[in-house]
């Protein structure tokens, strides 16, 4: 059984790697322990926000690289520790018993070589399916410059792989991952998402990778602005069909004259966030979301900020707006664009209609008309003040022309 302080500090060393989330996953039980099949990761949630439903946890934090931002880099004054497969099989298996897990998510460093790394990752999935039948969520992260036949390998055990992109640039890479680069990154990514469209074509018995790929950028650490990391998460979900990017934003772990001093906040993280969803969702391109000086406001979430610098476009009328322009109206979400294009079929909606969708009416009401009756203000310095500060809170009236038109803003009927 693993030692609690090797489970320590694996668990730690593993915090910072964000890109993990429930399965998605089609496994279902053929007789061992566990279930992944479609949402069979049941979430339990800290003050904090972090989920825990998936043991995290490190194989080893021994690694050769020096990734200037990582904790486990090899320069670093930090205790090390590596597993042995059979260490994280009676873990996962004893706290899946426990009812603490229903997953793993299982990484590692780059100890001694890549490929004997990625051959003990292998190992330990390959067990905890064949030898300990486990049945469960497996998110297994890759090791950069890898041999291929063992990430196809393991990409058959697992639910779901990554590798870490880590930085937008090569340029960002060769300073502060010097042993790697964006192709030894990619390479695998792209095996991996031709692998899995071979599979489903031929309709092989078996699994592989059903919950696909994942990847992470770390916010903060280079001096990219936000439009090229939006233009390389689009270009990633294009060309290889990525379930998603997640985003991590910069937190100074180890100290070093190349690495900001400052954490990036979260701000932009959220943000980031925001807009990969316009991206992935809602018809919007990198290009349209960010601003002039190629970065995301702090001020306005990305829809709200696209709808402000073009507001010629608008009000719509939701009675008669095609799907992809509703999409893109402040307040108005994915479901509630559906809901209005089935119900305006029996009749045509008011912003009564809308308030009973659950439309957030205190920011749509602005860019829509409801069978031609507009309750909005028209004034792009009063809707920018309305939606900074919200309805609810003191509006300041020397934004407003006059006193009638400040009183028709805040009292007009929705």
């Amino acid at each position: 059984m693993i030692s609690e302080e090797k489970l320590h500090i694996l668990t730690e060393s593993a915090k910072y790697d964000v890109s993990c989330s429930s399965s998605g996953s089609k496994r279902r039980n053929e007789g061992g322990i566990g279930n992944g099949y479609v949402a069979g990761c049941c979430h339990s949630f800290t003050p904090d926000g972090r989920c825990i439903s998936l043991l995290k946890i490190l194989l080893s934090n021994d690694c050769i690289f020096r990734c200037k931002y990582c904790m486990s880099r090899a320069d670093a004054d930090v205790p090390r520790m590596t597993a042995t497969p059979d260490e994280i099989c009676e873990l996962v298996i004893d706290f899946y018993k426990r009812n603490y897990i229903e997953g793993l998510f299982l990484s590692s460093a780059v100890v001694r070589s890549p490929d004997f790394a990625m051959e003990q990752l292998l190992l330990t999935v390959k067990k905890l399916r064949t030898e300990y039948r486990f049945q469960g969520y497996i998110h297994l992260k890759g090791i950069p410059y890898a041999d291929e036949g063992l990430v196809r390998e393991a990409a058959s055990y697992a639910d779901r792989m990554s590798y870490n992109i880590e930085l937008p640039t090569e340029t960002s890479l060769k300073l502060l991952a010097p042993q790697k680069s964006k192709e030894s990154l990619l390479r695998p990514m792209r095996q991996l998402s031709r692998e899995k469209l071979v599979f489903r074509e031929e309709k092989r018995k078996g699994r592989f990778l059903p919950a696909g790929q994942t990847t992470q950028m770390i916010v903060g650490a280079s001096p990219e602005p936000d439009g090229q990391i939006l233009r390389l998460t689009q270009s990633l979900y294009r060309s290889l069909g990525l379930k998603r990017v997640y985003y991590s934003s910069y937190v100074p772990v180890v100290h070093d004259s190349l690495l900001p001093e400052k954490p990036a906040g979260e701000l932009r993280e959220h943000r980031l966030y925001q807009a990969d969803w316009l991206l992935r969702f809602y018809g919007f391109t990198a290009e349209e979301i960010v601003g002039e000086d190629g970065n995301l406001s702090a001020e306005f979430d990305p829809k709200c900020a696209w709808a402000l610098r073009n507001l010629q476009l608008f009000p719509v009328e939701v009675n008669t707006a095609p799907l992809e322009t509703l999409l893109r109206v402040p307040g108005i979400g994915a479901r509630s664009a559906y809901k209005i294009i089935e119900a305006r079929k029996y009749r045509n909606l008011t912003f009564e209609s809308l308030a009973k969708m659950r439309v957030v009416l205190k920011r749509a009401r602005h860019f829509i008309t409801a069978s031609g009756k507009f309750c909005g203000a028209e004034n792009e310095k009063i809707v920018r003040g309305l939606l900074t500060a919200g309805d609810a809170a003191p509006v300041q009236l020397s934004l407003f022309p006059d006193f009638e038109t400040a009183r028709s803003a805040l009292t007009g009927e929705l």
